[in-house]
């Protein structure tokens, strides 16, 4: 079984690693994805969570959404909007 990220009142968390274009993309799509929708989100720094980045170190930036992966390396927006919406 794969590590969670951290407890968190967040809905939606993005593991990132320092110096990660990708993660920047990624960011920028939940940005887009949760903000009009008020969803919680937060950005999971990897270098405080040396295990989890580890564990993830090949799908960086990784999407979780109530604690479940549903995606690496670029998120796709259909798909996180899709599942917030029917989720909510």
């Amino acid at each position: 079984m794969l590590p969670a990220p951290p407890p968190s009142s967040a809905r939606v968390q993005l593991l990132v690693s320092p110096g990660c274009h990708l993660c920047v993309e990624a960011e920028a799509a939940v940005a887009e994805v949760c903000r009009p929708r008020g969803v919680a989100w937060e950005v999971v720094d990897g270098g405080a969570h040396p295990a989890l980045l580890q564990t993830f170190a090949e799908e960086v930036p990784v999407l979780f959404v109530d604690g479940v992966q549903r995606d690496f390396w670029r998120v796709d927006r259909a798909r996180l909007a899709r599942l917030l919406d029917t989720t909510v």
